[in-house]
This record gives structure tokens, sequence and C-alpha cells, in this order.
């Protein structure tokens, strides 16, 4: 799968730092984020967008919401003030390019995708709860960009939906990947059931598996790694303490910096799976290992003897190895033996 210039395979992860509305509705603040996630070693930022009036009834939108995360005293005004249109995307699509980072947003609804397509986004985010809203995933597949598609709070049946909608080419062949998700905010670290992620791939293995994480520390996400995660979609925030329902689980750029540095860290020590023996390792291992020596000098014919005359001794030599110690009990020297080398080939017969 590949994202603008970004490859994503078994040796090359994704790392996206979901802005979400972290960024209260303020362009300048959403900017700031964008740097620091790029800082951090983000592979990409990440938006949510809605078309309020059509997506939500005329009772959701007008309903109360006037509490500490409110942005608005109805709910449709708290979601308008987190919003932002095409003069801020334009901006903000430059302002990544200049950054150099990959920006992309999740679609909520088809007029939301339509605006997304506007601006040839380079990929489409699916959020959980629209892992059955087929109309919704066949609209945007046809605009035939790669897709992520998060997969919380869903049965296998509606996974195998998605999947073999997309094999069967019903709605196009765009690229497109699983990420597992538990639909909860935050995460509690009971419910993460992060071995689904290698039940994923072991039934979807044609196709990228990842990791969409609300869980507060970072250390899951090592956890999804080994389990076959490669795409990591993480709730990023400026603080914790800001105002708004996701900072709480979110991470701070310290700690999506961590993250970033310590996934390649992973990738690089994971290694090809063959035993490797480095020249690096020589010197530990002459100094902590061991060969057969004698423990006194040893006349031509003289009989060897464990413990009597020779024994396993460090440092290690390009001699005899300790698992031929037992070989040469009670063989004869063939010349005069000395403590000051090990045994070697041709010492005794």
């Amino acid at each position: 799968m590949q994202i603008e210039n970004k490859i994503i395979d078994n040796n090359n992860h994704f790392v996206i730092a979901e802005i979400g509305h972290n960024h209260g509705g303020d362009i300048t603040t959403c900017k700031k984020m964008f740097k620091i996630a790029k800082e951090c070693g983000a592979d990409a930022v990440k938006l949510q967008k809605r078309d309020n009036k059509t997506l939500y009834t005329k009772a959701y939108y007008n309903k109360p919401y006037d509490n500490e995360n409110s942005f608005g005293k109805t709910y449709g005004e708290h979601r308008d003030a987190l919003e932002f249109g095409f003069t801020e995307y334009r901006e903000l699509q430059d302002y990544a390019k200049e950054l150099d980072i990959v920006f992309f947003a999740t679609a909520f609804d088809i007029p939301s995708a339509l605006f997304l397509k506007a601006f040839d986004m380079p990929a489409y985010k699916i959020a959980s709860a629209d892992l059955t809203n087929i109309p919704l995933i066949k609209f945007i597949a046809k605009i035939n960009k790669p897709m992520i598609i998060s997969t919380g709070g869903a049965a296998i049946e509606d996974i195998d939906r998605v999947y073999k909608m997309f094999k069967d080419s019903i709605c196009g062949t765009p690229p497109f990947a699983f990420l597992h998700c538990v639909a909860t905010y935050p995460n509690h670290t009971k419910d993460l059931n992060l071995s689904f992620i290698k039940t994923l791939k072991e039934k979807y293995p044609d196709i990228i598996i990842g990791y969409s994480n609300h869980h507060p520390a970072v250390f899951t996400n090592y956890i999804a790694y080994a389990m076959g995660a490669r795409i990591f979609e993480v709730h990023f925030t400026l603080s914790r303490a800001s105002k708004g329902t996701d900072h709480s689980y979110s991470l701070e750029p310290r700690a999506l910096e961590t993250l970033c540095e310590d996934l390649k860290r992973i990738q690089q020590s994971i290694g090809s799976g063959e035993k490797i023996v480095l020249k690096e390792e020589t010197a530990a291992i002459q100094k902590m290992g061991k060969s057969i020596w004698p423990i006194k000098p040893i006349k031509q014919g003289e009989k060897l003897s464990i413990n009597d005359n020779i024994a396993l001794k460090t440092p290690a030599s390009d001699g005899l190895k300790p698992y031929e110690l037992s070989n040469i009990n009670n063989k004869i020297a063939i010349h005069d033996l000395s403590t000051a080398n090990s045994l070697r080939e041709g010492d005794c017969g």
C-alpha cells in the first residue's frame, strides 16, 4: 500500500497523528499541531470532516450540549464551531506540503467525501461506526484513493462484508487496510484485545492491518506491532488539559515522539530471522567464553586427564571448544604442551 511517497508493508510502518478536532476550531493551533507532529516523526496528520446539517437529525443537531467540553450551547453549534471549511483546508493542505507530511481526513458522510475530493486527498479514513455504511464506502472507493477502515464495535461478519466487496470489485479496486480498534473513549487496558490483530493478519493476509488506538499509553502500539500492525493511528494533542472530549487519551508531543522513534527501533531490531554471528561479538565471546587449557606442563606421551592436567578456562581461543573436552580425555599428548597455549587440533591423539 502506498500513500503519497510513503510505502506501507511489512518492513515499513505508517504513523498517523489523529488531530480530529483537538485543534478546537482554531487553524493556528491546527498548523502548530501539524508542525509538531512532523517534528515528532509522524508520517501523516488527519482531521475529521462532517457535513453537520445533513448528517444529524434536526433533533440531534438542536439538542442542548452545554458542558465543560462544549464549543456551543447545542450539539450542532458545538460541531459547527470545530469544523473547518474550504479556506482552512486549502491553507492546511498547502502547509502540509511545505512540511512534507501527508494530510488527509475521515469523511463521515457523502457531502464530506465530495468536499475532500475537491482537494485530491491522498487517502480516506472510514470511522468504525461507518464500517456498515456500505453506501459511503462504495462512494469513497470509487474516488480510487487508498482507504483505511477502522473495525471498532463491529462483528467479524461486518468486516468480511467489506473485504468481499473490495475483492469482488463491487466498488472498484482501491488499496485498502483494516485497523483493529475498540470504540471506547478512552480504551481500558483489559478491553484492548490486541491479539485480534494477529487474527486479522491471518484472515486477510493480502492487505495491510493496523491499529487505531484510544489508549492513553504508548506501550499498546508496541504490542500491536508485534501482532502484525503496520499502520498506527494515535490521537494527538498539545496538552491533555485542553478543552475537548478527546484530549484525555491523546498522546502529547513527547509521547508521540517516543512512539515514532521506538517503532523505527523495533523495525530495525527484528532482523531477518536467520542466526547471524557478528564480528563485533568476537571480543565478548573470547573474554567470557572458555577453551580447553593445560593447567600444568604436559610431556610428550603423557595422558590427558580432566582436572588433573587439562580443564576449561577463560579466555576462549581458536583452539578446541568445551564440547570437545570429553573426547580428548585419556588421549596422549603428541608433543610437549605448555600452559601458555590452549589445546588445538594435533596436540593429542
